[in-house]
């Protein structure tokens, strides 16, 4: 038996705020349970629902010099599925409205949770082969495997892998304040340890100290080794090439199946979505405010409204997009320009447009089944999950080929009949507007290949237990 501990700052169905929480919550459920035991760990935020807190059990605690006094850690733990999940409980760090916000407090909070969640080990009892930790807020415990915990029987042999779930956020403050945080010593901020270009720099830590880095795509593995998608990392990601495996995320196909989803109007599979699919496209258009027809060539967006999800292209040409024969559904929140443009084009052009800003996993559903395409522009997608989820309904990505998705959405040719999807490759308003008017004409003149590419989509498999065999594959190779 192999023992993994995920630490992480977010897990489902506890806390989330983005797709690392689906990551280190969803993924342990579909390891080969006869081989590995895996175990996560997160802090135990007050924010959480009330209904998780009062599952949590009291384990045990003790107090731990940080910063300067000794800090309390009480330690927690309740079991999901199966998953057995630990929590570090300091009122002072974890008692926020929301996981994250100030930038410095987030800081000090982390490398108090990596130092704290390495103490606890003993405690409970479990002592992991490998430590894998996600993003910047668990980038301390490479280093402190070989700082302070290296000596003594209990953390001897642990490994460690690093996984970038995005490579933009890398836990960075002046010198001096990571210094005092992480309490090391001047030895690790130096350029080719924690210091990155005069400041401290919690994630290049993990990255230098790892045993292996994972990142949650195979192009986004190969993209951050260049100066435009690497942060200022790419020279360190280069020199640990090596070291550097893509393994794409998955989507529960539990929780997201059209034939058994209790959110949609009609439940469908890849055999009678002929049939039956159109259904929810009535259903959707008559909840958000649009004409309920069925010819219409309907296209969903599900996100976050930023520049990185492409927002500045649709803003280019949405003018353009109002003068097809569609319709567009957006679902989300994000910078007000956005949620600003997609209230006036609502206003402009009420039979084509509607713009739902808030969030709402029931609406998202029935946006993932109801419409015929689904945009995603992004400018960069280290993974990407939305187009995983359409691929799942039957809906068309029409997506930009980088990261995630362009590992996941093959682009349709009309010649060899292949594709699962519609893709533009240049990072242009004009080329996606292209690709868009491409796809409905497909969708009006050649149904037949526009079904046989919802069929593909349908068939494609990105279930979580896809990605479980290749990390068994990487544990494997790194306890050899």
């Amino acid at each position: 038996m192999k023992n993994i501990l995920f630490v992480t700052s977010e897990a489902v169905p506890f806390i989330k705020t983005g797709g690392l929480a689906d990551v280190a919550g969803s993924l342990p459920r579909y390891f080969n349970r006869e081989k590995y035991d895996v175990r996560v760990i997160l802090p135990r935020y007050l924010c959480m629902k009330p209904a998780y807190l009062e599952k949590l059990t009291y384990v045990s605690h003790f107090y731990m010099y940080y910063n300067g006094k000794n800090r309390y850690v009480g330690i927690l733990t309740t079991v999901v599925d199966g998953i057995t999940f630990y929590f570090i409980d300091n009122e002072e760090y974890f008692s926020g409205e929301k996981p994250y916000g100030d930038w410095f407090w987030d800081l000090q909070k982390f490398c108090f949770f990596c130092r704290a969640a390495l103490s606890a080990l003993p405690v409970v009892g479990f002592k992991p082969d490998i430590v894998h930790c996600h993003d910047w807020q668990s980038g301390l415990i490479p280093v402190l495997l070989k700082d302070s915990f290296r000596g003594g029987e209990f953390f001897r042999d642990i490994r460690s892998i690093m996984t970038i779930h995005n490579l933009k956020f890398q836990g960075v403050w002046n010198v001096p304040v990571i210094k005092q945080f992480t309490g090391l010593s001047d030895y690790y901020f130096t350029s080719d340890k924690l210091e990155a270009y005069n400041d401290g720099n919690l994630l290049k830590g993990g990255l230098v100290y790892a045993d292996k880095i994972t990142t949650v795509s195979e192009t986004y593995a190969e993209e951050i080794k260049t100066e435009f998608y690497g942060e200022g990392l790419d020279g360190l990601i280069r020199a640990r090439t090596n070291d550097l495996v893509g393994i794409v995320n998955g989507i529960d196909y539990t929780d997201f199946n059209p034939e058994t989803d209790p959110h949609i109007r009609k439940n469908y599979n890849v055999d009678n979505f002929r049939k039956e699919k159109y259904k929810n496209k009535l259903q959707l258009q008559s909840e958000v405010g649009l004409p309920s027809d069925k010819s219409k060539f309907v296209i969903g967006i599900v996100s976050r409204l930023t520049d990185q999800k492409g927002f500045d292209l649709i803003s280019c040409v949405m003018e353009s997009l109002c003068q097809e024969d569609m319709q567009i559904v957006v679902l989300g929140t994000g910078d007000a320009r956005y949620e600003s443009m997609f209230r006036f084009y609502t206003d402009k052009y009420p039979d084509r447009v509607s713009a739902n800003i808030y969030y709402s996993e029931e609406l998202s559903h029935k946006i993932y089944a109801g419409c015929d395409a689904f945009l995603m522009p992004s400018l960069f997608e280290p993974c990407g999950l939305s187009q995983l989820m359409s691929l799942r309904y039957g809906t068309v990505p029409i997506v930009r080929e980088t990261g995630g998705l362009k590992d996941t959405v093959e682009p349709y040719n009309e010649f060899s009949k292949t594709g699962t999807g519609f893709s533009f490759a240049n990072y242009n308003a004009h080329e996606m507007l292209r690709i868009v008017e491409y796809a409905k004409r497909i969708f009006f003149n050649n149904k037949k290949d526009w079904n046989m590419i919802v069929e593909r989509g349908m068939k494609q498999d990105y279930s979580w237990s896809s990605s479980a065999r290749k990390y068994e594959e990487l544990y494997d190779t790194l306890l050899k």
